[in-house]
């Protein structure tokens, strides 16, 4: 990175925030109160409002939201007369699923290979340690130039919209002039990138039911009609031949005109078996930004140790569905419910309950934030382009912020590029790229006051 006062700042400050980051990751913050305490995101929660206050915030506060978690929220002022900035960050995180398969265990930073690892780490406490980080830099250069707002989320993992609907209702909390969401990232590490699209999501629960209990495969098996059975064959029916998304109804054909993700370097960065072929068709980027995605998040059946020679009479499943650009996600909700109801075979019961969901989201890549932003990243990462990407995931906030403030503009950037392996064991976060991401932020402040 080329001297730069902001730059020098940011990495004097890194120990530092390797020691924020460590007390962050600790919290097993995951909004599922029935798998994790409630006491683990309250303490997230408080660390967050404690570090806003330490930074001179004003109103700091935890807003309970309709969800029943909390967002931490606090307002920074700038000059009279200055822009206003909302930066936006999230301190739950997804739980670390097979915690064996963990190198080192997931609720604690631990550095190797010049990566820390931790659940969180990139996704997305690492982005709240990135927003303070740029702050720090600015006032110990000359002072913020605009107007802060922070809010950090307490649920955007698990798509329950406590949030939005808390937003929604008080509209005037977070207006901006631009918004800042520090929860996607490059597309890979040294790669500046700016997320210009976001997929939308809906999860739906179905459950299949055939028998008033389970019965003895030996004595019943091959007449009675097995719920296992049938949940596999619906869930299969929301798969073309090649592995591509065949909802009924639902279009599954646009191309993505940006950033091209080479298919070689997308099996390095999904780690594909070797022999293993991609699902689908066409671009690998058509798939991952500009199509749906369905996805099986779970099933509810017998586990393999400890089964029993049983006709199952009830199976459950949970059934994630990534909506692109152009489509409506309540529209795919319905889609989806309804495919799942008609491919359900033999005339077993079936039920399906949406329980959670957001909409797609597309930016306006010419406004003057993004100029900001590009010269910005252009002295954070010398040499390089800012680049513009889409991202398969969503960001339900997105589309409600954009909804409540037209006029605002709102970039996407953050942590959470291949390497960094969000939602999956050995999470981790790049340092050098929170470094340079924090000045990017920082000097983005500068410019945009300045325009």
């Amino acid at each position: 990175m080329s001297s730069n006062p902001v730059a020098e700042t940011v990495a004097s400050l890194m120990p530092t925030a390797r020691t924020e980051l460590t007390e962050l990751v600790a919290f097993q913050s995951v909004a599922d109160f029935d798998q994790f305490p409630k006491s683990e995101s309250e303490g997230a929660a408080n660390w967050v409002a404690d570090a806003l206050r330490t930074e001179g915030f004003q109103d700091v506060a935890l807003l309970d939201t309709p969800d029943g978690t909390q967002s931490v929220y606090g307002c920074l002022p700038g000059p009279e007369g200055a822009k206003t900035v909302l930066l936006y960050a999230h301190y739950d995180v997804q739980p670390p699923l097979d915690e064996a398969g963990w190198t080192t265990p997931p609720f604690e930073l631990t550095e190797r290979d010049g990566r820390w690892y931790g659940r969180g780490a990139a996704d997305c406490k690492g982005g709240f340690i990135m927003h303070l980080l740029a702050l720090r830099a600015l006032k110990a250069n000359g002072g913020v130039p605009v107007h802060v707002k922070v809010i950090a989320e307490g649920s955007e993992e698990q798509g329950t919209g406590g949030l939005e609907r808390y937003a929604e209702e008080h509209p005037e909390l977070l207006a901006a002039d631009t918004i800042v969401i520090g929860d996607t990232g490059n597309f890979r590490v040294g790669l500046p990138t700016v997320t210009s699209t976001l997929r939308g999501m809906t999860m739906v629960r179905v459950r299949i039911d055939t028998l008033e209990g389970n019965l003895h495969s030996g004595q019943f098996g091959g007449a009675a009609p097995d719920a296992l059975a049938a949940l596999i064959r619906v869930l299969d029916s929301l798969r073309a031949k090649d592995g591509s998304t065949a909802v009924d109804g639902l279009a599954a054909h646009a191309t993505w005109d940006g950033l091209a993700y080479d298919e070689e370097q997308f099996r390095q960065d999904a780690k594909v078996l070797d022999g293993v072929e991609l699902i689908g068709s066409d671009a690998v980027a058509d798939r991952l930004w500009a199509r749906p995605a369905v996805t099986v998040l779970g099933i509810d059946c017998p586990p393999v140790v400890g089964a029993t020679p049983s006709v199952q009479a009830g199976a459950r499943a949970l059934v994630s569905l990534r909506v692109p650009p152009g489509v409506d996600a309540a529209e795919a909700t319905k889609l989806l419910q309804a495919h799942l109801e008609a491919h359900t075979p033999w005339g077993a019961r079936v039920s399906t309950e949406q329980i959670g969901q957001g909409q797609p989201f597309s930016a306006d890549t010419t406004s003057p934030a993004y100029t900001a932003m590009a010269d910005a990243m252009a002295v954070a990462y010398p040499g390089q382009e800012m680049q513009y990407a889409g991202q398969g995931g969503s960001i339900p906030l997105c589309n409600t912020l954009a909804a409540l403030y037209p006029q605002a503009e709102i970039l996407l950037i953050g942590l959470s590029e291949p390497e960094a392996r969000i939602h999956a064991v050995n999470e981790s976060v790049s340092p050098e790229e929170l470094e340079r991401l924090s000045v990017a932020e920082a000097l983005f402040l500068q410019n945009y006051a300045a325009n």
